[in-house]
């Protein structure tokens, strides 16, 4: 196989950071997710490494930042490191269909989590968060916070994402069923925190009557946050995504944030692996592809239970 200078170096770089002395009996499992700059997205990667060792798996653990050629790189990576399976928090629900097509037919085989891509049949498992689902869970509890009424601002997620669509039609089926709830700006953060900020910073500027902000994620919801304490706005309510433990803190501390919806990340890489670990036994997948798990609304009511995107019963 021919590969780039860029490749290369990416090939030593994870090489060396895995720091393995010798191969585990079992092989080698690639776990390859967004940035770990974003908690969940650490969590998800932490979890499928766990599992994996304790299945007796090595790992390889990467980022590929939502850039596209470097996760398309990083699956090359695997392939040419003769992966057992690859699990993949994906950057791009068509783009990534090809690189999954050059994964298959070198008999590496893929299990996704978190986002799915745009067709079937090319990864073994695509184990989802029900994102629709737990909008609707966000969005009545935002609905009930502002007491069905006032001016609201929604932060979208990136758009090229499935989940930020499907997230925000959640959201619509439910609020826009409140006559009195205007939602008076629409804007897309792309997931970022830093991005949130600016955007709120210049929303509060010509929306000064706000009530409420509802976020595609928990990332945005804390630059929502943060623009809102700057600008001594403590009264607007914000309700974010994914169950991090900085909205849990905001959440007990009784800050802007009053709610978030938790998807098990946690628990959905390690399923990954657990899942990965049986096709490789046995020869077969475990469970249909398409696998939808359920969210949970987190509030005051359950906070203290939240821990690294899983709930403690």
């Amino acid at each position: 196989m021919k590969l780039t200078l860029r490749t290369t170096l990416i090939m030593a770089a994870l090489i060396g950071a895995s720091g393995l002395a010798h191969a585990a009996d079992k092989g080698l499992i690639a776990i390859i997710t967004p940035s770990h700059d974003n908690p969940f997205f650490k969590a998800e990667a932490d979890g499928a490494a766990e599992k994996a060792k304790a299945l007796g798996y090595t790992t390889l653990v990467a980022s590929h930042d939502d850039d596209v050629n470097k996760q398309n790189q990083l699956i090359e990576t695997a392939i040419a490191r003769k992966a057992k399976a690859i699990i993949l928090d994906n950057a791009g629900a068509d783009a990534t269909i090809g690189p999954l097509e050059k994964a298959k037919a070198a008999g590496v085989p893929a299990f996704l989590i978190d986002r799915e891509v745009n067709k079937t049949g090319v990864a073994v498992a695509q184990i989802v968060s029900n994102n629709y689902q737990g909008a609707q869970l966000g969005a009545e509890k935002f609905a009930k916070l502002l007491n069905g009424k006032g001016e609201y601002v929604e932060l979208l997620g990136r758009e090229s994402d499935t989940n930020a669509h499907v997230r925000s039609q959640g959201y619509h089926d439910v609020l826009d069923d409140y006559p009195d709830m205007k939602m008076v700006a629409q804007q897309s953060a792309n997931w970022s925190q830093t991005e949130a900020f600016t955007r709120m910073e210049s929303i509060l500027q010509t929306n000064p009557n706000i009530v409420g902000v509802i976020s595609g994620n928990d990332t945005m919801a804390l630059g929502a946050e943060a623009a809102l304490k700057a600008a001594g706005k403590t009264n607007v309510i914000v309700v974010g995504f994914d169950g991090s433990d900085y909205v849990r803190d905001s959440i007990l501390n009784n800050s802007n944030i009053k709610a978030t919806v938790l998807q098990p990340g946690w628990q959905q890489a390690q399923m990954a692996v657990s899942q990965a670990d049986y096709y490789l036994t046995h020869g077969k997948a475990e469970k249909t592809e398409k696998q939808l798990m359920d969210c949970v609304l987190i509030d005051s009511s359950n906070a203290k239970k939240l821990s690294l995107f899983n709930l403690s019963k």
